[in-house]
């Protein structure tokens, strides 16, 4: 009696099958998550659901697909099942998230306090759910395509899967970019990805060299122009977020966005400036370093003195002070100040959410304390989505109907724009009220005052179905890269270091970049240092030289 061979099983399909499994069954957590955060479960909220789940299930399918060898499949699916099966016990057991720090927790515990994690309802669970289709897999008699044609097919397949999860994510791009943005807990809880990108993330740190701080414009003194000066200096740096340059009146916006900036006399908009990034995480590093954008890379930024040390260098007092998630490395090495949370003492606040009004408390008083020339950076929340609404009191509501959620799915586009437009009207007040303080300033406290303000990035408000930001540099569309940057310098500021304004005023239309502050910051204070490059300094060209 011959017994029958078992039916071979094509690579595709058992690869079909294994994606399938882990994105419903292994993610149960993630899909309740996920449930509840777009508003519940119901009839109309199934089709997102659905598409959500397609997209997960054709990630896996083509990321697995390029593993789909003889030799490399069964090994590589077996460690999805087991590892994904061991994660969600531990994440329903104890309630836990995936993250670097807890993978560190797994690698430093010692033997005794592991082997308290480990009974017998663990081993079976994860012989249940992760071993017992582990097993199959292992008996499994695959079919693999051979030869050039095979390959061909499995790299048609992976970008197949890919470019339709593409698709599907750019279709619910509207409802779930808010959702992503609002709940990043998410990320922590899609198995088994999130292992891998909590294993990447420790291994990074624990055998990456110790950064060693690379010197900057040590060589940096103040010039010419600060000779035989009694009178402190003021520099007030507004380091703006998710400000767009399209949205603001004073760049031809329709609505009137910039009130109060447009009868200011003597500011100096710049209307066309391209930011270095389309996140805060890359743009601020990137317009404080002297790298520039085509040059920069974080890890060379974060092993490298900034603008911030050169202007220490120089004899400088400088301040960051914060009411967003910090300077991201570029101020370490200065004086830094939270305020970004009621506990903070910022007494502009409502709720958790704390206004930038909150920024300019007790800077007056600051002022007029004698000591070195001063610059203060004012890092602000400005127009951060999807919340809009939250970024701004009470009495600036001005255009409406406004978006009152971060659930853009419910809200009209027209709605969206109008709570983002209200950002940046109360921006606009911001960077009055911060002018009159160094318009005060400059008279009673015998100091010569200036303020430069420019956007980290923009914002997608539905153009092209695109919202929010983030997008990669080479697809990102000009609303992410587009943004607002001005300056306004006190009388005794401009005669001081000899800056001609109307020389300044010719450059308004002039194609600029991030690129250009770091050295135009020196260059409106005179500071003479080799990192300085004049091609790239606003001021060079426009200053009366003693």
């Amino acid at each position: 009696m011959q017994i029958a061979h078992q039916r071979p099983i094509s690579a595709n399909t058992l690869v079909l099958a294994v994606a399938l499994l882990l994105a419903s069954a292994a993610n149960l957590n993630f899909w309740t998550t996920l449930t509840h955060a777009v508003g519940g479960l119901s009839a109309a909220r199934l089709p997102l659901l659905l598409g959500c789940f397609a997209i997960v299930a054709l990630l896996f399918h083509g990321l697995l697909t390029l593993a789909s060898f003889r030799f490399v499949v069964k090994p590589v699916l077996i460690l999805m099942l087991l590892s994904a099966s061991a994660v969600v016990w531990f994440i329903y057991e104890y309630g836990i998230v995936i993250d670097r720090s807890m993978i560190q927790n797994v690698f430093e515990t010692d033997t005794r306090e592991a082997a308290e994690l480990l009974n017998w309802r663990l081993a079976l669970f994860v012989f249940l759910t992760g071993g017992l289709p582990s097993m199959l897999v292992a008996r499994a008699r695959i079919d693999f395509p051979g030869g050039v044609r095979g390959l061909l097919r499995r790299i048609g397949i992976s970008a197949g899967s890919l470019a339709l999860a593409a698709l599907i994510l750019v279709m619910l791009f509207k409802t779930l970019a808010p959702v992503v943005r609002e709940h990043r807990e998410l990320r922590f809880l899609l198995t088994p990805t999130n292992v891998f990108q909590a294993l990447n993330g420790y291994l990074r740190d624990r055998f990456s060299a110790p950064v060693t701080i690379t010197p900057l414009g040590r060589d940096a003194v103040k010039g010419v122009h600060w000779a035989g000066q009694a009178r402190r200096t003021v520099t007030v740096i507004v380091v703006g977020e998710t400000a767009r340059a399209a949205n603001f009146s004073l760049n031809g916006y329709t609505r009137p966005t910039n009130p109060l900036l447009a009868r200011e006399p003597g500011l100096i908009n710049f209307s066309r400036v391209q930011s270095c990034g389309t996140a805060t995480a890359v743009s601020v590093p990137c317009v404080f370093s002297v790298l520039g954008r085509e040059h920069y890379d974080d890890g060379k930024a974060r092993r490298q003195e900034g603008l911030l040390d050169v202007l220490a260098h120089a004899g400088f007092r400088v301040i960051w002070r914060d009411n967003n998630s910090g300077c991201k490395g570029v101020c370490d090495r200065v004086e830094f100040v939270d305020m970004a949370a009621p506990s903070s003492g910022n007494t502009h606040c409502a709720g958790d959410e704390c206004y930038d009004e909150g920024l300019l408390a007790g800077l007056p008083e600051l002022i007029r304390q004698p000591g070195p020339d001063l610059v203060v950076v004012l890092h602000q929340k400005g127009s951060h989505g999807p919340s809009y609404a939250r970024r701004y009191p009470e009495g600036f509501g001005r255009f409406g109907p406004v978006c009152n959620t971060g659930d853009f799915e419910g809200c009209s586009r027209e709605s969206i724009v109008a709570a983002y437009d209200n950002t940046i009207l109360y921006t606009d007040y911001f960077l009055g009220k911060t002018i009159d303080m160094l318009r005060e300033a400059a008279g009673e406290a015998e100091a010569d005052t200036a303020m430069l303000y420019f956007s980290d990035h923009g914002e997608s408000l539905g153009e092209g179905n695109m919202y929010l930001h983030g997008a990669p540099w080479m697809f990102a569309p000009e609303q992410q890269t587009h943004v607002p940057m001005m300056l306004w310098m006190s009388n005794g500021f401009q005669q001081r270091f000899g800056i001609d304004r109307a020389c300044l005023d010719a450059r308004r239309e002039q194609a600029l970049s991030h690129d250009n502050v770091f050295h135009s910051v020196l260059g409106m204070l005179d500071v003479d240092t080799a990192v300085r490059n004049p091609k790239l300094d606003l001021f060079h060209a426009c200053v009366r030289h003693a």
